[in-house]
């Protein structure tokens, strides 16, 4: 059932990405979320999307992420963020991009990314 989505949802689920929180990450996603992402099959189970996480969490050691604006309707959000920081390399990296975000009960259920720099993944 979908629920009523407000900022401060948004806002805590980016500071989970920014401070790369797994535990409260995994707290937030339904059993079965679904997340897409550019360049990758669908990824159908928060135990997926964890493990997707760890490893762009690996690769990006330090990304935070802020939020710009949302446009929220019907237990859906459109989310425009930027981010930066860097790789494991430690080169600078910054991006920018839009989330589709579906809320179920207080906690995420679809996520789907949208960016503006495909080009490192």
């Amino acid at each position: 059932m979908a629920c009523a989505v407000t900022r401060e949802m948004i806002e805590e689920f980016y500071d989970l990405l920014s401070t790369q929180d797994l535990a409260g990450l995994e707290a937030a996603l339904i059993p079965e979320a679904v997340l897409l992402f550019p360049k990758t099959q669908p990824l159908n189970c928060r135990e997926k999307i964890l493990k997707f996480f760890r490893l762009l969490f690996r690769q990006y050691p330090q990304l935070t992420f802020k939020v710009r604006r949302s446009v929220i309707q019907d237990g859906w959000a459109a989310v425009h963020w930027t981010n930066d920081g860097f790789t494991r390399k430690k080169e600078a990296y910054c991006n920018e991009g839009v989330t589709l975000i579906e809320f179920k009960e207080g906690k995420v259920s679809f996520l789907s990314d949208f960016f503006k720099n495909t080009e490192v993944f």
